[in-house]
């Protein structure tokens, strides 16, 4: 006796139709409790004669569908997308470059699902995370400025290194400008700050994290109030306060980690990796063009040397 895999929704049709043809419910009872019309069930009806209870099965499972995309293209997107050149390409930005640069068609899931066949891409379950609520932001231009260094292989190895962008972000408009420098240290970062000044105006807050170079650490035994009276500051304390300039320092995780998801990402998705790597385009940096002392500027979202 053949096994017939069914769903319980047509286990119930089969039910019904069953109860109609032995009489005992109406054709029009039964199909108002399948959802269907009356002709439909006359016509199950009929067909059960010769399919069994089959007839409930939709005649296309179990076969391949029509709009399959075939093996040869399959094995030639996971080709590509095994190149060393891909090789951290997610599966949405892997769907729209094949479509762009190989003409191979597939939606972002169907590459993610070629990927977890192959080995080189694992779902991972989302966590429930506990909700930070994060502060509102500032009301007017010039209220609060973020201020943080980016560390990135700007140029992936290539040419003269560029590791260090200092960024300026405006809390209430998102404006931001940074400059590229040698390497992170209290002159550099005052040259930032100066540059800042003197293109922007003159903030009434900057909000950074608790880097030596913006605060002094506490003596060891010494209490909050022995370090307010011994009012220690750093370089950059001391010219902020000669400027007239808050400073407030960022204690939460939470805090710390926008400021420098914002210092970062943006400028790595305009400059570095995946497309210039794909364009093979020779590094700004290898013809003069970039190096310490160029900005970027995200409104334009574009460098200057």
């Amino acid at each position: 006796m053949e096994r017939i895999a069914m769903s319980q929704e047509e286990r119930d049709w089969l039910d019904w139709l069953k109860r109609a043809r032995d009489g005992q419910v109406t054709q029009k009872w039964a199909a108002e409790k399948m959802g269907v019309s009356d002709r439909w069930v006359r016509r199950l009806l009929v067909q059960m004669k010769t399919a069994g209870d089959a007839v409930v099965v939709h005649g296309l499972r179990g076969r391949v569908s029509n709009r399959r995309i075939g093996e040869k293209i399959r094995e030639r997107a996971m080709e590509i997308v095994k190149s060393p050149d891909w090789h951290d390409f997610r599966p949405t930005f892997a769907s729209e470059q094949l479509a762009k640069r190989h003409q191979i068609q597939v939606s972002k899931e169907t590459v993610r699902q070629w990927m977890m066949v192959e080995g080189i891409w694992q779902s991972k379950g989302r966590k429930v995370k506990e909700v930070h609520q994060w502060r509102p932001r500032r009301s007017h231009y010039g209220e609060l400025v973020q201020w943080d260094t980016s560390d990135h292989d700007w140029l992936e190895g290539r040419g003269e290194p560029v590791h260090h962008l200092v960024r300026m972000i405006d809390d209430a408009t998102s404006r931001s400008w940074g400059r590229f420098v040698p390497r992170d240290g209290t002159r550099e970062n005052m040259g930032v700050l100066w540059e800042y000044v003197t293109r922007f105006g003159r903030a009434v807050d900057y909000y950074t994290d608790r880097d030596s170079m913006f605060t002094v650490a506490p003596r060891p035994g010494e209490s909050k109030e022995q370090q307010r009276i011994a009012d220690r500051l750093t370089q950059i304390g001391r010219a902020l306060r000669e400027l007239g300039i808050g400073w407030i320092a960022a204690y939460s995780p939470q805090a710390k980690a926008y400021a420098s998801y914002c210092t970062s990402c943006e400028p790595r998705k305009t400059f570095s990796g995946k497309r210039r790597r794909l364009a093979s385009l020779t590094p700004w940096a290898l013809r003069g063009g970039l190096g310490p002392g160029s900005s970027y500027n995200q409104s334009s979202r574009s460098f200057t040397g």
